[in-house]
């Protein structure tokens, strides 16, 4: 403590983000020691920054800000790293309409290559070497204006802990982990029908989907039996007719028993394909029988496997029919087909139906859910493709139930939230594709074979040594080869796919503990203490890092779990960049401060979707600005001798009912409910601020002598230093500048306050207020001063209330200006009646 505080003249919130966030990086801090007391760890988000940062970011991560704050200020080591997930299909779109250019592996590198100064109409094609340097560029300027954002809003992460998903460290990390599940048999790799994304190009997982409502149609195809027979399907997809491989009606379904075992003829294709029997078959939808195509929706997946049916594909990888037709089916009139869209295919082939009587009415509107990956502006196609899966419980039941498990051993804030997660665990239908086919993310680190021919196997796979990573298959050569062998017969070719951005996402404690780089730090880190997220991700970030951690570890990779709800618009819609009702926070944080964007965000309870309320941010620009304004009041008064203490009743009722302040918010805290904290800290801060100091503020100028002022320069400056630490966690610049007046070093370094203990009776300062309260309300009914002098002030009251009052009575008679006190005996409530002087 300063020997006498430094208060300054005029004070007020703007510009204090500008003084104390380089103070704070200079001194360090926010600096995580390693050695030093209990560590608190927590396994941040990495943030998209390929694109315009919005106020949800903000409100997410102030959240989390808040409690990494409190357990600094409960004498914790808090490891708090940041992270910016830079890889994957957003940076290459942003990079792509930035820069003008589109990634063509075929094309050579070009050490020279600057891309234009505007982008032109037509894409610059340009090698991946070259796509990847724009994109580890354009991602790096995308950062820093984030950043500045982040310091701007007061998040106290330790900067110097900064990673990047697609940095040496973390591919070396993302390789090696990959390399390590491939050696056990959980990672593998399989040719089999893949949701596609025919405009990105690449496969998509099962976490990565989204149904849309789309328009669609039913149309009712007249198929032909073995004995003549119609039997009438209905489809909304008559355009993968070529592709069907079988038909399909349930057990019980007695309309069908005599077709199960025989076969039909398909219309137009004249293809030869079974009648099966499957309770997967619903007799209410359509006809009740099915056609099963390779592949129209993941129900023709799972017949298609359960039934051994053949394999009849039709749908390319960009989308557009195949050139040949499929074995089995007519090639003269699958020629029209070859190379069309899936809508223009659909157009030709409803034509085909309806010229050969083959269509059976005209189609019938619906609209339904259609799956679409969620960043992608096509519906999803299924096609056949080899890729890289990892085992995530899909179809292994024993690793299921020990993720179950998992979920079940996690602290889940809010507790409801874990149906998410075991939903989701017991809904898997397949394991983890990880592989994508793009350009910016980690490498897959592996090569192939070739034969004689160039042809690869690829069941025999070749690795890296380990001491090697991180490497590019593209540009590095697998152990005992050399580059003169790449893509030539009896050589190898390299694995061309990168991993998903989840399956590096996934590894954010392995990352930011830097597993496998720092054991050291690794072991004081992990498991972390604490995961914060959007609960839209459980099924993707959370799930997909319990799986990296049972697989590796074998432990859960974090003890509790406090999952954040979503930021609505003003009119309580989610916020959307298609929808364009996103705000940013850039505005909101020059209009209103830091300060106040951290309380409205602090204000929400976890879990709970909030609306953006700048009412709300009025409220917390208030709030640090009577912090600092009444600490300006209280330390203008001057500091208590070091072992004074509170002698007068209302001071130490003060206390008392700081203490169960203090143990509220820490019970709440604990609970990582950061809101339930703030609320009971600042209702008490009101209190102190409109009650107590008002009631106390004559005698702290000495009107009842030096004694009763010292007792109240206690209870002030105690009452004081215990809430601007017990708000700095979400005020957290006004916090600091109050806290530099009289304090030494910051007060995010400074420990949590523990109750002062005392005597005191906490029931005093509330009477003492309601009695006050009624004297202005007098006051003011007259239209007088609050200065104005009162004549008579009678309490009437119980004999019990009246005691406690005659303790308060002096600072109440001082602060309301009154002549005349008088008590009387009653039953009842609490009255009070004021004589204004004339």
């Amino acid at each position: 403590m300063k020997p006498t505080p430094e208060v300054p003249r005029k004070v007020g919130v703007d510009g204090l983000e500008a003084k104390w966030v380089p103070v704070w990086e200079h001194d360090g801090v926010y600096r995580f020691d390693r050695t030093r007391g209990e560590v608190y760890s927590i396994d941040t988000p990495p943030l998209t920054a390929s694109g315009s940062l919005h106020i949800g970011h903000v409100f997410s991560y102030t959240h989390t800000d808040v409690l990494a704050r409190y357990q600094r200020m409960r004498g914790r080591s808090v490891f708090y790293p940041v992270g910016w997930d830079d890889n994957g299909l957003p940076t290459e779109r942003r990079v792509q309409n930035h820069f003008g250019v589109r990634c063509e592996p075929a094309v050579a590198y070009d050490p020279a290559f600057t891309p234009p100064d505007k982008p032109g109409k037509n894409a610059i094609p340009v090698s991946r070497r070259n796509f990847v340097k724009l994109c580890r560029a354009l991602s790096e300027e995308d950062e820093k204006v984030f950043e500045d954002v982040w310091r701007r809003i007061g998040l106290s992460v330790d900067w110097t802990l900064a990673y990047q998903t697609i940095d040496p460290a973390t591919t070396q990390i993302s390789q090696r982990a990959f390399l390590r599940n491939l050696a056990r048999g959980e990672a593998y790799q399989s040719e089999a029908p893949t949701l596609w994304d025919v405009t990105f190009r690449t496969a998509v997982a099962q976490a990565e989907l989204e149904d849309r409502e789309r328009p669609g149609a039913y149309h009712d195809l007249v198929f032909t039996a073995g004995d003549g027979a119609e039997v009438l399907i209905s489809t909304t997809r008559p355009e993968l007719l070529p592709a069907c491989v079988a038909l399909v009606a349930h057990p019980d379904d007695e309309r069908y028993h005599h077709l199960f075992g025989q076969t039909v003829r398909t219309p137009v294709f004249g293809a030869e394909v079974p009648v099966h029997a499957h309770h997967l078959a619903d007799p209410d939808k359509g006809t009740g029988i099915a056609m099963v195509c390779t592949f129209g929706d993941t129900t023709d997946v799972t017949w298609w496997r359960a039934l051994r049916l053949e394999t009849r594909p039709v749908l390319g990888r960009d989308g557009r029919f195949r050139p040949e037709a499929p074995h089995g089916v007519s090639a003269e009139a699958y020629a029209p087909l070859a190379g069309k869209t899936v809508h223009t295919g659909r157009q030709i082939l409803v034509e085909a139906l309806r010229e050969t009587g083959a269509l059976r009415g005209e189609p019938r509107p619906i609209t339904h859910p259609v799956k679409f990956y969620e960043k992608g502006d096509k519906p999803l196609e299924i096609v056949t493709s080899r890729q890289w899966y990892l085992r995530n419980g899909g179809r292994d039941e024993d690793l299921r139930a020990r993720l179950l498990g998992r979920g079940a051993e996690l602290n889940w804030v809010p507790p409801h939230m874990q149906v998410r997660y075991r939903s989701w665990v017991e809904g898997l239908t397949s394991d983890w594709l990880i592989s994508r086919q793009r350009f910016f993310g980690v490498p897959i680190p592996v090569w192939y074979p070739l034969d004689e021919h160039g042809e690869p196997d690829h069941g025999s796979v070749l690795v890296p040594d380990d001491a090697s990573l991180p490497v590019d298959p593209s540009t590095d050569v697998p152990p005992g080869h050399t580059e003169a062998q790449r893509d030539s017969p009896g050589g190898f070719t390299a694995e061309p796919d990168v991993m998903d951005t989840w399956a590096t996402s996934s590894l954010t404690p392995q990352i930011a503990g830097r597993w496998s780089l720092d054991d050291d730090l690794f072991r004081r880190v992990f498991p972390y203490s604490l995961r914060p997220q959007a609960h839209e991700i459980i099924r993707t970030w959370l799930f997909s890092t319990a799986v990296r951690a049972e697989l590796e570890e074998g432990v859960l990779p974090w003890r509790d779990a406090v999952i954040s709800g979503w930021v609505l618009d003003p009119d309580r819609k989610k916020m959307s960049k298609s929808v364009g009702n996103v705000v940013t926070p850039a505005d909101l944080l020059e209009r209103h401060g830091s300060d106040a964007v951290r309380y409205w965000a602090a204000s929400a309870r976890p879990g709970v979707d909030t609306a953006v309320d700048e009412g709300q941010m009025k409220v917390g620009r208030r709030l640090a600005t009577k912090l600092l304004n009444v600490s300006r009041f209280v330390l203008g008064l001057g500091l208590p001798a070091p072992d004074a203490v509170a002698t007068e009743a209302l001071d130490r009722s003060l206390l008392a009912l700081l203490g169960r302040v203090i143990e509220d918010a820490t019970t709440a805290f604990e609970a990582l409910d950061q809101a339930r904290a703030l609320q009971a800290t600042e209702t008490f801060f009101w209190t102190f601020c409109d009650d107590y100091v008002e009631l106390v503020k004559g005698r702290a100028y000495g009107d009842l002598g030096e004694a009763a002022a010292e007792s109240a320069r206690v209870a002030l400056t105690t009452a004081l230093s215990a809430l601007v630490r017990m708000l700095a966690p979400v005020v957290a610049f006004a916090a600091e500048e109050v806290w530099s007046w009289w304090q030494e070093g910051s007060v995010h370094r400074a420990p949590w306050p523990a109750a002062p203990g005392g005597d005191g009776d906490p029931g005093l300062l509330p009477l003492a207020g309601s009695v006050i309260a009624a004297v202005r309300r007098a006051k003011s009914d007259a239209k007088v001063s609050m200065r104005s002098a009162v004549e008579s002030l009678a309490v009437t009251a119980p004999a019990r209330l009246l005691a406690e009052f005659g303790e308060v009575a002096a600072d109440v008679r001082l602060a309301g200006a009154v002549t005349t006190v008088t008590t009387h005996e009653g039953e009842g409530d609490l009255a009070v009646e004021v004589t204004i002087g004339a």
